[in-house]
């Protein structure tokens, strides 16, 4: 699999991706806006035979924001989600963010522990933030990392 740095000529493999991964997915278009020169924005996609991976990461006054991390389910539990978020670290840090800041289904055991092992900590919880259509809303956990204390 290959990791490179996303473009709004992206849009379609990053949507598709997105598509397997969430129940609301986001659409070509919002990758497109995004990435289309938005000051602060960059993102990743890994591909294999087919999309893989993806990741969006806004940067600004000091701070980085994971806007979407996802992963096809037939790429899980392969390391493209731990590739995906140390490369957007990388960058953070080389844009000066001094932390990062993402929400996570608080049902999704696995991407919990794939950010805490990458150094975030539980820091807040937003009630209903997740709209799961007909099986209601979610919890999101919010997750900090601190990247002034040396690379992780």
């Amino acid at each position: 699999m290959e990791l490179t740095a996303a473009t709004a000529a992206d849009a379609p493999d990053m949507a598709a991706v997105h598509a397997q991964a969430f129940d609301k997915p986001w659409d070509e278009a919002d990758f497109d806006a995004l990435l289309d020169g938005g000051s602060g924005v960059f993102g990743f996609v890994v591909r294999g035979e087919d999309p893989a991976g993806v990741l969006v990461c806004r940067t600004v006054a000091g701070e980085a924001e994971i806007l979407t991390v996802g992963v096809a389910p037939w790429a899980r539990r392969r390391g493209v989600g731990q590739a995906l978020m140390t490369a957007a670290l990388g960058v953070a840090r080389q844009a000066g963010a001094q932390a990062v800041f993402l929400e996570v289904d608080v049902g999704n055991s696995g991407a919990v522990a794939l950010y805490e092992r990458l150094g975030f900590h539980r820091a807040g919880l937003r009630r209903g933030y997740y709209d799961r259509g007909a099986a209601g809303r979610a919890d999101a956990l919010v997750m900090r990392l601190d990247l002034t204390s040396g690379p992780d």
